[in-house]
């Protein structure tokens, strides 16, 4: 008799990863439910604190399988926590989602879960894994839920991390989570989502930023696209492009439009200057294919809550990409992922610059 292939799973405690543990004890699987403290937080509704990891010790003694809780706090600390605020010092925006993904999550724990002989490490992202034969290449897909598609987080995963990776809510909606949450009677059903950062109290950035970083950073000038002097900034770490607020009082609606950080000074205008039909990504990562030989046509999105748009990618000198839009975007951001699509297939993505 064949012996069960062994998962470890991460549980944050929110009915998402929860579900995830279900479905795969359900599927047969010998299932290893891991909480992993991050930072401290007593915060209600964030994912990481006292709170989240005793919901998940408790989901997965309601589902008969192991617990095990792991301090990662310095590691999160260093390779999470220390990149954001580098990057909005740096004068971009900083995405921590991708990062603790490629990082933590399928970087560290995957590794954990081989020292403890597991076979797949899963996650409740909503996406998919699949296999093209043909080509002999691990895809990753999205979810069923359009709205709670999480594939764009997901794309710097190797082919590698894909082979060993099960996400059991891929063809489920939000909905449908809650409802298998309470017919396996998981007391968390009803668990509000996590919202924004998870490691910002409050959601308050720039308290964060001022307490990891201080609050020693020079003034500088705010000029428009013409260089005219309109007032002065409070630091560049507390500003990004698109932003409205914190600009001073002008006529017409202001935006910041650029960052130039090596001359401490923030650069804004109207909205129609936000708007850019071309950017440059760096360190790409290939999904659907190989390597980037020849233009290829795509959707692309430019962050997040974006939708995704037409547009053709070439490349350029380096580990380097040119993304050229059918239609002109909104507030194009350094630091952020672009994510290039074919239908539900992620065929890459990389850091704009």
């Amino acid at each position: 008799m064949l012996s069960k292939k062994k998962v470890v799973i991460a549980m944050s405690g929110g009915v998402d990863s929860s579900v995830a543990a279900g479905l795969l004890v359900k599927a047969n699987y010998e299932v290893i439910g891991i909480n992993l403290k991050l930072f401290d937080t007593e915060e209600p509704g964030k994912c990481c604190g006292s709170q989240g990891a005793e919901d998940a010790r408790t989901v997965c003694q309601k589902l008969g399988i192991p617990f095990y809780s792991f301090d990662y706090r310095q590691k999160f600390e260093e390779k999470v926590i220390k990149y954001f605020c580098l990057e909005y010092e740096r004068g971009r925006t900083p995405n921590p989602c991708v990062v603790c993904n490629e990082e933590i999550k399928f970087g560290d724990l995957l590794q954990k879960a081989k020292t403890l002989g597991a076979d797949y490490m899963a996650t409740g992202h909503y996406a998919k894994v699949g296999y093209d034969r043909k080509n002999e290449r691990y895809l990753l897909k999205k979810g069923k839920d359009k709205k709670k598609d999480q594939s764009y987080f997901l794309f710097p995963l190797s082919q590698k991390q894909l082979e060993h990776t099960l996400f059991p809510l891929g063809d489920y909606t939000k909905d449908e989570v809650r409802q298998l949450a309470k017919k396996l009677g998981l007391k968390v059903h009803d668990k509000p989502a996590s919202q924004d950062i998870c490691f910002i109290a409050g959601c308050d950035y720039h308290k964060f930023l001022i307490n990891h970083i201080g609050d020693t950073y020079k003034s500088g000038l705010i000029v428009n696209s013409n260089s005219e002097i309109l007032g002065k900034h409070q630091g560049i770490p507390f500003y990004t492009v698109g932003q409205r607020k914190g600009l001073g009082p002008h006529k017409k609606p202001m935006y910041v439009i650029h960052i130039v950080q090596q001359k401490n000074v923030i650069v804004i205008g109207e909205e129609k200057e936000l708007y850019q039909d071309t950017l440059t990504a760096k360190n790409l990562n290939w999904i659907d294919i190989e390597k980037l030989t020849k233009p290829l046509k795509v959707k692309a999105r430019i962050r997040y809550g974006s939708k995704e748009s037409e547009a053709v990618i070439s490349s350029m000198d380096k580990d380097l990409v040119k993304v050229k839009f059918n239609k002109p975007q909104r507030a194009i951001t350094s630091g952020q992922a672009v994510v290039f699509y074919d239908k539900s297939k992620v065929v890459g993505g990389g850091w704009i610059i």
